[in-house]
């Protein structure tokens, strides 16, 4: 499958971000969704910007919905986004890059999957499509794509890293993380869902037991009071 920024796709375990991409020029706007992850409603979309942590809507009481950031900034919109029911539940977080600068990397904002094809764009805010861009991958040149576009047609683990792009080696675009993942593995947010499942059910089987390991114990000694008694009577003249 090709994936590229911008695309729609079903992301187990993730908020939705519209559109698909990592980087965002200053101004532009931004959607992110929980609504029917993991078949719920009810999740919050949440944000760490610069260590501080708070809900994506102005308000608590709104922040059910969708976050719809119309006009992005770095200092306000750069950070973590992830969705959170309840504080017992929360999804796996997306990165989000808003740039004053004029280069960004179009790079899809979820994880990609061994096999997938995969296609990177480098953006110039203010110019013609058609120029000649260089990647680079955890800071060493990787190649050159003479439309700005440069594909990767089976992706694996070994390509997972850091990606940023530049124009006339002068103007330069931020660093993305490009996640690589198995097909096979379940999203971050089901898993926990288990944990509390598994957990939960653990903690009742620890209570059980407990209850009837001191229902045996009082039993016992309810026994040896009743022995004792009876000794006692059959000792007295």
């Amino acid at each position: 499958m090709e994936i590229r920024a911008g695309d729609i796709r079903v992301y187990p375990g993730f908020p939705e971000v519209v559109p698909n991409r990592q980087q965002f020029f200053e101004l532009e706007s931004i959607a992110i969704s929980c609504e029917g992850l993991n078949g719920l409603t009810g999740w919050r979309v949440m944000k760490k910007i610069n260590g501080d942590i708070r809900t994506c809507a102005p308000t608590w009481d709104r922040a059910t919905g969708p976050c719809n950031i119309s006009n992005a900034y770095p200092k306000t919109d750069s950070g973590e986004y992830w969705c959170e029911m309840g504080r017992t539940q929360r999804s796996n977080t997306v990165n989000i890059t808003v740039t004053d600068g004029p280069v960004i990397l179009e790079s899809p904002a979820y994880p990609l999957l061994e096999g997938d094809n995969v296609t990177l764009l480098c953006k110039k805010k203010h110019a013609h499509p058609n120029f000649t861009a260089e990647f680079y991958k955890n800071g060493a040149f990787i190649g050159i794509g003479s439309t700005g576009k440069m594909m990767n047609p089976i992706v694996s683990k070994s390509d997972e890293g850091f990606y940023k792009c530049s124009i006339s080696k002068t103007e330069e675009s931020p660093e993305s993380w490009l996640a690589v993942g198995r097909a096979d593995d379940p999203p971050e947010v089901l898993r926990l869902d288990l944990y509390l499942v598994f957990g939960t059910g653990f903690c009742v089987l620890m209570v059980i037991i407990l209850l009837l390991l001191a229902g045996v114990f009082q039993h016992q000694k309810h026994q040896q009071t009743i022995r004792r008694h009876i000794e006692e009577t059959s000792l007295t003249p």
